[in-house]
């Protein structure tokens, strides 16, 4: 099921802390992807359908620069056949020793209209990269070409990023903290829950502020903490 306009406009003002825990209602506790962060943490949120790229050991007599004069290589034909508004996802199998992409390619994903990139590896030329208009995601810094050692092989299935299980169409939500994978049929529910969850927690962080205690506050267990609540909702028109 495609990622609908009102759903990806939900996830673009919820933060992937609030999504992993609707997550884990639902028995889903590894969907936040490890030692990935924003290249600029002062982005709107990044939401959009992976569509992945895998990379493998590279194996030197297969892997030399002339490798990129094959219009069909894998690294090459994703960048130009990832869809506009997904979010590419790349396994470079945590290794962030050579880069997984630069500032080029990333590019032209933006001018194709890509809504994001993630790599749980590193990408080359990061300062050009943050300052492009288009959300990245990465472990640290990596000057080294990937071809010293990623060899990219497979597009568009099941990967494993930061060991998160990523599968294509999955919805995909960064923030200023980090990544989020939604599976695709559970996208609408959770981007709804987390919605009324964005305003609860909202209600209850102006309210710490002012003094109030968290017990019988968060969660709710007292009668007056879901008045105020909707008093609180009413008045903020949330």
């Amino acid at each position: 099921m495609a990622l609908s306009t009102e759903t990806r406009d939900r996830l673009k003002t919820v933060s992937t802390a609030t999504l992993c825990t609707a997550l884990f209602k639902r028995g889903l506790r590894n969907q936040f992807i490890q030692d990935v962060r924003p290249l600029d943490p002062g982005k709107p949120n990044m939401v959009g359908e992976a569509f992945t790229l895998r990379y493998m050991p590279a194996r030197e007599d297969l892997n030399g620069l002339e490798v990129f004069r094959n219009r069909a290589h894998p690294q090459r034909k994703a960048v130009e056949d990832c869809p506009e508004g997904a979010v590419m996802v790349i396994d470079s199998r945590k290794d962030p020793r050579a880069a997984s992409a630069g500032s080029i390619l990333i590019s032209r994903l933006m001018v194709r209209g890509v809504a994001g990139v993630v790599t749980d590896g590193g990408f080359r030329d990061s300062p050009e990269i943050a300052a492009l208009d288009i959300p990245a995601y990465h472990n640290r810094p990596s000057a080294p070409t990937n071809l010293t050692l990623h060899q990219a092989i497979d597009i568009n299935v099941p990967i494993g990023c930061g060991d998160t299980p990523v599968f294509p169409g999955d919805v995909v939500v960064g923030d200023g903290e980090g990544v989020v994978v939604i599976p695709a049929h559970l996208a609408d529910e959770i981007a709804a829950e987390a919605v009324e969850m964005t305003a609860f927690e909202d209600f209850v962080g102006e309210e710490v502020l002012k003094g109030r205690s968290i017990l019988g506050l968060y969660p709710a267990t007292d009668e007056q903490t879901t008045v105020d609540f909707q008093v609180w909702r009413k008045a903020n028109n949330r």
